[in-house]
C-alpha cells in the first residue's frame, strides 16, 4: 500500500509532498482509535530493544534522522511510527530561508535525494515553543548549526546561543559542523575550530546541574587523517559520542543520468549511495578507537540487511531518513524485528 502511494506522491514536488504528507499523518493521527493503531502497526514493544547510552534509555535503537522535523511540529505524530528516538533541527539562533527554491530532488534511480535546504528553519524559540507542547516520552534529540550570515569566526557564540536556549527541553545536543549547503560550514570540521567549538560547548554544560549529552555530526567525506584527528578530539574533550554520517557530496557510481545530476547541481546526497561509505566511516571510527565512544550509524539505511551492516561495524544506535520516505514506517518494524531475531 505504501508503495502505491509514494508513486503518486513521487510525481510532485519533494518539499511541497513533505509538507502536505506531514499534513495528512497530523490529521489522520487525530482522529480517535488511530494512534492506537498506528502503534500496533508500526511499534515493536521487546525490553530487548532497549539501549542505554551517555545516561539515556532508548525504547529501540532506530531513531530518526534531523532534517525531517526541522521546526519540531512533527515530533509527536512521528512518535507513533515507531522509532526509539527523534532528533529535531537542525535549529539556528535565528530564523532563516535557507537556499533558493527548487532545493530537493529524487534521485530515484539510485534510491536517494539530493538536498541543498541550508538550515532553513524558523529559528530556536519557535522550535522551543512546540518543544512545550511535548507529549511523547520517547528521546529528543537537539541538532544545533549556526546561521548563513555567521562568519565562521563568530559561530562558536551561534551554537551556545542554541545550546543554552534548548537545554531544558532536549535530551541531548547535536552539533552540526558537516552540512555541505551552508557556504564554508564544514570547514568547521578542522581541528583547531572543532576543538575550540567543542570544548566551549562543554564548559557551558558543565555550568547546569546535570549535562546532557553531547554528540558530533560528521561528514562521509573525511580522509583518514581527519577521522584521526575527530576520534583524537572525541576522546580528548570526552565528548558523548559522534553521529555518522552526514550527507555527501560525492556523486561517484551514481546510475541517474549525468545530464539530470547536472541539472540539479549542488547540494547534499543521501539514501542508498551513502550506505557503504557511510558504514566504512562508521567501522574506521569504531576500530581505530577500539571502541571509546558511542556511535550513532545513519546514511543509507533502506533495508535490514543495511541496519545490520552498520551494527556490525559498530553502530550503536541508528538512524533513517531518506530509507523512511523511500520504505515507509514499515522499514522501522522489519528492522527492529531483524535484531530481535538475530537476538534470539
Amino acid at each position: 500500500m505504501y508503495k502505491l502511494v509514494r508513486s503518486i506522491l513521487f510525481l510532485f514536488d519533494p518539499e511541497k509532498v513533505h509538507y502536505s504528507t506531514t499534513k495528512m499523518m497530523r490529521i489522520t493521527l487525530a482522529i480517535p482509535g488511530m494512534k492506537w493503531l498506528w502503534n500496533k502497526l508500526y511499534r515493536v514493544k521487546d525490553d530487548r530493544l532497549k539501549r542505554e547510552l551517555f545516561g539515556l534509555t532508548f525504547d529501540n535503537p532506530l531513531g530518526l534522522a534531523a532534517g525531517f522535523d526541522k521546526n519540531a511540529t512533527m515530533y509527536n505524530d512521528l512518535a507513533h511510527c515507531g522509532f526509539g528516538f527523534i532528533e529535531i533541527g537542525t535549529v539556528t539562533p535565528v530564523g532563516q530561508p535557507g537556499n533558493e527554491k527548487p532545493r530537493l530532488f529524487r534521485v530515484k534511480d539510485d534510491q536517494g535525494i539530493i538536498n541543498r535546504m541550508g538550515f532553513n528553519n524558523e529559528g530556536v524559540d519557535f522550535a522551543i515553543e512546540n518543544l512545550k507542547k511535548r507529549k511523547t516520552n520517547l528521546i529528543i534529540g537537539g541538532n544545533i548549526g549556526k546561521n548563513k550570515v555567521t562568519p565562521n569566526e563568530n559561530a562558536t557564540e551561534d551554537y551556545v546561543i542554541s545550546f543554552r536556549k534548548l537545554f531544558p527541553y532536549v535530551d541531548y545536543f547535536v552539533v552540526n559542523v558537516s552540512s555541505p549547503n551552508t557556504p564554508n560550514l564544514r570547514s568547521l570540521q578542522e581541528k583547531e575550530p572543532l576543538t575550540k567549538l567543542l570544548k566551549t560547548l562543554q564548559g557551558v554544560n558543565a555550568e547546569f546541574d546535570k549535562a546532557k549529552p553531547i554528540l558530533l555530526k560528521i561528514a562521509p567525506d573525511l580522509t583518514k587523517e581527519q577521522l584521526d584527528d575527530i576520534i583524537e578530539i572525541v576522546t580528548e574533550i570526552k565528548l558523548d559520542g559522534v553521529i555518522a554520517s552526514n550527507t555527501t557530496i560525492s556523486r561517484e557510481g551514481l546510475k541517474t543520468d549525468k545530464n539530470r545530476l547536472d541539472e540539479i547541481g549542488a547540494g547534499g546526497l543521501s539514501g542508498k549511495p551513502v550506505t557503504k561509505r557511510s558504514t566504512e566511516v562508521i567501522r574506521y571510527l569504531a576500530e581505530k578507537s577500539n571502541k571509546a565512544f558511542p556511535i550513532i550509524g545513519v546514511g543509507g539505511i533502506h533495508s535490514e540487511e543495511d541496519a545490520l551492516e552498520k551494527l556490525d561495524a559498530g553502530a550503536d544506535l541508528l538512524q533513517v531518513y531518506t530509507g523512511f520516505i523511500y520504505e515507509g514506517p514499515k522499514l522501522l518494524k522489519r528492522i527492529n524485528k531483524a535484531i530481535l531475531n538475530r537476538r534470539n
